[in-house]
């Protein structure tokens, strides 16, 4: 059975590929021309160039296969206009399940995120049943992620075999662009960490969420949603946890989010305005952490089988990858000293 992976080149996809290649799978991956294939390097897996805006390209893609896992997604913060978010995210998975429903595709897995889920305002684990609403998404992009789900679960509805993931924050190697967690813990290596502020995510070895997706294909309830997710974290633990891995002093110092957010506006302005790159404070992402972003796997666990592989280890694997492959600036690489955590 051959099978397509939309954002083969990306981390999650990467990875993805990798496991179902030791599977002894036939896979396809989908990449942008522009895309960096270094996750994909050495490995026996067909590269097609596509863009989920293109339906012609998407069509050449899907025939033949008869499993679909989409993963790719326009994972920013920010873009000069961020219509191209909701083309690709929307439209572009739109385009690909009617693409999927002419192939007569068997089993499809939607990557999706938990941050178009809820999370109770008591503090307690945001779960797939934790009500939530549009106008609670924070930003372009988790705005567009939560009407790209709702495509997909329409289309579960109308009876295409869909079964949808949400993974948490993978961390691990391969993280190329790197992701927003990826790159702080590349501000965190080379120094760029002064500060933290009090807020919490969930982190998934990239390998769990993997697997997590093969199992969703294997076992998952069409139409159904499973948070593949593993530890909650504070962000003063997770730094706490790269210092013991490193060697470098994690920063001490928390400050309130408030006192962030003006910087944040100010360097979205100066991307807008003057630079047009992505802006060093993210807006959308301090204005995330306001709340704890921390869930309950344990669905995906009991129905799934989805591991929970040491987030340390991830971790460590992670800088590893990061310092192997020139993301550590060589003055602080003599400050770096891998150990267990």
């Amino acid at each position: 059975m051959k099978t397509l992976v939309t954002g083969g080149a990306g981390f999650v996809g990467g990875a993805l590929v990798r496991r179902l290649l030791e599977r002894g799978e036939e896979v396809r991956a989908l990449v942008r021309k522009s895309s960096d294939l270094r996750n994909l390097e050495g490995l026996s897996v067909e590269v097609i160039n596509g863009d989920l805006r293109d339906r012609d390209s998407l069509r050449q893609a899907m025939k033949g296969c008869r499993r679909l896992y989409h993963v790719a997604a326009c994972y920013k913060f920010w873009l000069p206009d961020p219509k191209e978010i909701y083309e690709v995210n929307v439209e572009g998975t739109k385009n690909l399940l009617e693409a999927a429903k002419r192939e007569s595709v068997e089993q499809i897995v939607y990557t999706s995120t938990v941050g178009v889920l809820g999370t109770p305002g008591d503090g307690g684990l945001g779960s797939e049943e934790t009500p939530v609403t549009l106008q609670e998404m924070v930003g372009h992009y988790k705005r567009s992620k939560y009407l790209a789900e709702q495509v997909a679960l329409k289309s579960a509805e109308e009876g295409l075999p869909v079964v949808i993931v949400n993974p948490s924050t993978p961390v691990g190697p391969g993280d190329v662009k790197p992701t927003p967690t990826g790159q702080m813990i590349v501000d965190f290596l080379n120094g760029r960490m002064f500060a933290y502020i009090q807020t919490g995510l969930n982190l998934i070895d990239v390998a769990d969420v993997a697997e997590g997706h093969i199992l969703a294909a294997e076992k998952g309830k069409i139409g159904k949603r499973y948070i593949l997710g593993h530890r909650n974290l504070t962000l003063q633990e997770i730094f706490e946890l790269l210092g013991r891995i490193s060697g470098i002093k994690p920063p001490g110092l928390k400050i309130p989010r408030w006192s962030v957010l003006p910087f944040a506006y100010l360097s979205e302005r100066v991307s807008n305005w003057m630079t047009k790159t992505p802006p060093r404070i993210p807006l959308e992402g301090v204005k995330m952490a306001k709340q704890y972003m921390f869930f309950d796997a344990s669905k995906a666990v009991r129905e799934l089988g989805l591991p929970q592989s040491p987030i340390e280890q991830a971790l460590k694997r992670a800088v590893q990858w990061f310092f192997e492959n020139g993301y550590v600036k060589p003055h602080r690489m003599v400050k770096i000293r891998l150990r267990s955590p």
